[in-house]
Order: structure tokens, then C-alpha cells, then sequence
């Protein structure tokens, strides 16, 4: 494809290529890609109805989860329509203006899952322990405080994102060797050096997983350390089983998350294949995840979502 005209800042279309090498696995590797979609769609859809309903259920954790599942609704629906329109149906094209936007919610959202995570792990934290004042110490305005906490974060950070790379000229291909509009991908297609607009995004990236992943990993220390100290056994894994399925989403999202940031900086002989189809777990997976082990492992929420099957049913 010949290059752009450089006199013109910037394309008014670029063409996703989807994932290299495997152009003719497009159509089959659509059909799992949409059923995780379709899984987290229903999925969070059904955990937001269930703690709207609920009156037991508004409580800190649920309302973590809560905004945990919006994130994952936005996040989902950020990239796998666009790309399902890839597979099936052959839509290349997108425009330059969808592209920024489609990379500013994934870059901003995802450190908003982070972020929440961290807040859930707050969470367990002080309810395991610190039991006698969680209620007063996650008062319902401190809940919405941490949540708009790391919703600005993520706005913040990375707004800057589509704003630098809308001042850049585009002199080279259009094609993007992504199914979305990442950032490392597009910026890569610039005709002018980019080694610092590069750092920056790293550098926020690196910084805001690192943080949370640290405060994670602390509040989870002194958890165990609180629930081995617990007189009876019993206790004690009843204390674990309220943290298990935290800690196995949070595993999925930060060891895919971690290898992708790694090949960005230093993994040049991975194979393209490879790279973009782990980049697409890290979005698709904790959404398709969340609901079900949370659903599956919070007593609550799935005796309310049986009880409701129940009615319709009779």
C-alpha cells in the first residue's frame, strides 16, 4: 500500500489487520471471542441488576463490584463489536477520530479495573481485619470518593494518549498490525521519532500497575497474616473463601497485563501472533471472568439470582 500523503497531518482511516498470520482463522476465532462477550455482557449486566435489587447487598464490596462490572461493560464493548466487524465481516476500516477513541477507553478503562481491584482489596482488607469498624471506616461517601478517585485517574492519565497522537503526521502505512487500536500500534506508524510520546505511555502504565499491584499484594499480607492468627480452622478458611475469588481475577488480569507491557519493552523477538492474541485476553478475559467467579463464589448474589429463576419458572 503506498505511503500517505504527507502533506495532510493525519489519515482520515487506518485498517486493523486483525491478527497476523492467522487472517484465515478470523471467522473460528470470532466465535469463542463472542462468547466471552456475550458471557461478560449478561454476566455484569446480571450482577448491576442483582445489587440494584437487593437491599442486603448494598454494602462496600458490592458496590466495588458494582463499578468493577461497569468498567468491564465499557471495556468489552470498547473492542469486541469492532472486532467481531473484523473477523466476520471483513471491515478493515476504521476511522482516525473511532481509533483515537477506541484507545483512549481501553488504556483509561483498564487502569480503572486496576484501580478497583485495589479497592476491593481495601476492602478485604479492613472487613477481615478490622470487622467492628468497616462500616464506619467504608462509609457510603468514602465508597463514592475512591470510586471517582480512580475514575479520574484513568481519565487523567491517559487523555493525554489520542492528544499526542493527534498532533503527529502520518507518512507511512495505514495498516495496524492489531485487531484494535493500541497504543504501541498506531504510534509505530508515525514519521517523526516518538521515543519520548513511547516513554510516557509506558512510564504511566508501568507506574499505575506497579502501585496497584504493590498495595494489592500488601493488603493481601496482612489478610493472611490476620486469618492465620484466627483461633478455630474453620474461620480461617471461611476468611480465605471470601478473598479466593479476588485473587484469582486479579491473577488472570495482572500476569496477562504484565506480559504485554513486557513485550512492548523488550520482547522484539516474540512472534506478532503471540503478543496480539495474550494483548486480546487481557481485554476479554477479566470481563468474561468477573461475573462468573464472583457470581459463582458470592453466596448472595447467586441465591438471588436462583430464587429469581425460580419465580419465572413457576
Amino acid at each position: 500500500m503506498p505511503p500517505l500523503n504527507t502533506s495532510r497531518p493525519f489519515p482520515v482511516t487506518f485498517l486493523l489487520m486483525g491478527i497476523p498470520g492467522l487472517e484465515h482463522l478470523h471467522v473460528w476465532i470470532g466465535i469463542p471471542f463472542c462468547s466471552m462477550y456475550v458471557v461478560a455482557v449478561v454476566g455484569n449486566v446480571t450482577i448491576l441488576a442483582v445489587v440494584r435489587a437487593e437491599r442486603s447487598l448494598h454494602e462496600p464490596m458490592f458496590f466495588f463490584l458494582c463499578m468493577l462490572s461497569i468498567t468491564d461493560l465499557v471495556l468489552s464493548t470498547s473492542t469486541l463489536p469492532r472486532m467481531l466487524c473484523l473477523f466476520w465481516l471483513g471491515a478493515h476500516d476504521i476511522a482516525f477520530d473511532a481509533c483515537l477513541a477506541q484507545m483512549f477507553f481501553i488504556h483509561s478503562f483498564t487502569a480503572m479495573e486496576s484501580g478497583f481491584f485495589l479497592a476491593m482489596a481495601f476492602d478485604r482488607y479492613v472487613a477481615i481485619c478490622h470487622p467492628l469498624r468497616h462500616t464506619t471506616i467504608l462509609t457510603h461517601a468514602r465508597i463514592a470518593k475512591m470510586g471517582a478517585s480512580v475514575v479520574l485517574r484513568g481519565v487523567a492519565f491517559f487523555s493525554p494518549h489520542p492528544i499526542l497522537l493527534k498532533q503527529l503526521p502520518y507518512c507511512r502505512t495505514r495498516i495496524i498490525a492489531h485487531t484494535y487500536c493500541e497504543f504501541m500500534a498506531v504510534v509505530k506508524l508515525a514519521c517523526v521519532d516518538t521515543g519520548a510520546t513511547k516513554r510516557y505511555s509506558l512510564s504511566v502504565a508501568s507506574v499505575i500497575g506497579s502501585c496497584d499491584g504493590f498495595f494489592i499484594a500488601v493488603s493481601y499480607v496482612l489478610i493472611l497474616r490476620a486469618v492465620f492468627r484466627l483461633p478455630s480452622r474453620e474461620a480461617s478458611f471461611k476468611a480465605l473463601g471470601t478473598c479466593g475469588s479476588h485473587v484469582c481475577v486479579i491473577l488472570v488480569f495482572y500476569s496477562t497485563a504484565v506480559f504485554t507491557f513486557l513485550t512492548h519493552r523488550f520482547g522484539h523477538n516474540v512472534a506478532p501472533q503471540i503478543h496480539i492474541f495474550i494483548a486480546n485476553m487481557y481485554l476479554l478475559v477479566p470481563p468474561f471472568l468477573n461475573p462468573i467467579v464472583y457470581g459463582i463464589r458470592t453466596k448472595k448474589i447467586r441465591d438471588h439470582v436462583l430464587s429469581s429463576l425460580k419465580v419465572k419458572v413457576t
